[in-house]
């Protein structure tokens, strides 16, 4: 351990409480950062300098980000798109950044799905009663008021699920068992195990399964099932589909494995009602000398049903919002406008981002960029940043501005699910990138809630995405459009 983490150590402990993320590999000497050197400037930041210690500095001694996101969290609850949360929340979200006195503050109308939970029963009956850690996965159907009972087939994955034969998986519930695991990237984690949450019903229905369950994607051992968007195929049956935690579906692929008969009931109350209306907020900073020039940052408001969404995603939405009221409270107005906007419907439709790219889309030439965060709370470790090669070249030199704070890594291709549209019409998209090593432990279930934030590294976001949009908003010459596909969104 360096000096540095031994003295920040033992000054947490004299407090009475040790760093709750201390197994993080990102908590390092190394990835706490470094001021600039003289010498190390690169020419792009040099102008910058100052504005950048000023939102830093702001950031880290006092903003208003963690208290917003608790009363988010508290006041609205779980914002599910179409839920009485969600309207509560823009209703919510417009009245307080009308009080912080920003720009053109309004809601843009989204139509959006109406899936309803309701109850949720699932036991095991056999070789032994017991009830199961379980929840509806996001879009699935219901078991018509009726109790679904039959056997189970254990296999890991959607390709060795394929291997089996209609014989095999007939009249049977499909129990996909592949583990995703911490830090995994891209061999073992979320992208490529969140594969059977999306794909595993229509794949179990097309061989004869009468419903599918999943063990959850995610990384705790608490028995927490993990929700999640799944999705539905013309013309195949449409069977219900769960998610069971760790631990419940290692026991019924351990009893499998030794032979034993197992059985499985499910009573899900689930129901897709009509689309109803719902709404994107917005809200912005008008530019000094070329307002008419946009630089987007956001999250997503919407979150699932089971916790109040603090990590997945009011984080996003707190560290954009507070990163635009400090140019306010600094009295920073940048050349371009910056906008905020916090989408609706990325988890369950990505209605939002659809409909804010429908509504401007004769503002994409003048978009110069698009930033999300969507991707928690954790330690900031840089952007990633789809443009062109040498405007990427160009973003790095203002990603040294963070060194300070260890953010300052400018990687090839980001974005998010909300500003995906946008690259279709030219824009530069970047993600803000976080240290994700807990995330999945909370992701889609009852426990993300807002003490699973360290109000520290949620400060450090702030600072992070203040810095890279006043950069973006002042560069000359800004960055250019860059016309691509637009992106195909990516449940989170």
């Amino acid at each position: 351990m360096g000096a540095a983490m031994a003295m920040a150590c033992a000054w947490l402990l004299a407090q009475g409480s040790a760093p709750s993320q201390a197994e993080s590999p990102w908590l390092d000497d190394k990835n706490l950062g470094a001021p600039l050197r003289p010498g190390e400037v690169p020419p792009l930041a040099e102008p910058l300098l100052d504005v950048a210690a000023k939102l830093v500095g702001r950031a880290l001694v006092s903003n208003r980000a963690m208290a917003t996101l608790e009363e988010l969290c508290d006041d609205c609850g779980p914002r599910l798109s179409g839920s009485a949360g969600a309207d509560l929340a823009v209703e919510w979200c417009l009245e307080r950044l009308r009080a912080d006195g920003f720009d053109d503050v309004h809601a843009e109308k989204v139509m959006v799905p109406r899936w309803v939970r309701g109850d949720c029963k699932v036991a095991m009956t056999g070789p032994r009663a017991q009830e199961l850690a379980a929840c509806a996965l996001g879009g699935s159907v219901g078991t018509g008021g009726r109790t679904l009972t039959a056997p189970v087939i254990a296999t890991p994955s959607l390709e060795t699920l394929a291997k089996l034969s209609p014989a095999d998986v007939r009249g049977k519930i499909v129990l996909l068992t592949r583990k995703m695991e911490r830090d995994g990237g891209s061999e073992s984690g979320y992208g490529p195990t969140v594969s059977i949450r999306g794909g595993g019903a229509v794949a179990a229905a097309k061989l004869g399964a009468v419903a599918v369950m999943i063990r959850s994607v995610g990384t705790g051992n608490a028995r927490l099932p993990h929700t999640g968007a799944m999705r539905y195929e013309e013309g195949v049956a449409k069977i219900p589909a769960v998610a069971l935690s760790a631990e419940d579906a290692e026991l019924l692929d351990r009893l499998l494995a030794r032979g034993r008969d197992v059985s499985v009931s499910l009573a899900l109350g689930c129901e897709t009602l009509p689309d109803v209306e719902s709404a994107n907020v917005i809200a912005e900073l008008r530019g000094r000398e070329k307002p008419e020039e946009i630089v987007v940052i956001g999250g997503h408001l919407d979150s699932w049903d089971l916790g109040s969404g603090a990590i997945d995603d009011g984080a996003g939405c707190v560290i954009a919002w507070e990163a635009l009221r400090l140019f306010r409270e600094l009295g920073l107005r940048p050349r371009r406008t910056v906008r905020l906007v916090l989408f609706m419907n990325e988890e369950n439709g990505s209605r939002g981002g659809e409909s804010y790219f429908a509504d401007h889309r004769d503002e994409m030439g003048r978009t110069v960029a698009a930033i999300e965060s969507d991707s928690g709370a954790g330690r900031p470790l840089g952007f990633g940043c789809t443009s062109s090669d040498g405007d990427l070249a160009r973003v790095q030199q203002l990603g040294a501005l963070l060194s300070g704070i260890g953010a300052n890594a400018v990687t090839k291709g980001g974005g998010g699910v909300d500003i995906g549209p946008m690259r279709g019409g030219g824009v530069p998209t970047l993600g803000l990138r976080q240290d994700s090593h807990w995330y999945f432990d909370y992701h889609h279930t009852p426990a993300d809630t807002p003490d699973k934030v360290d109000p520290h590294e949620l400060a450090l976001n702030v600072a992070a995405m203040a810095v890279m949009a006043y950069a973006l908003a002042e560069l000359e010459p800004r960055l250019a459009n860059y016309p691509q596909e637009a992106e195909t969104p990516r449940r989170r």
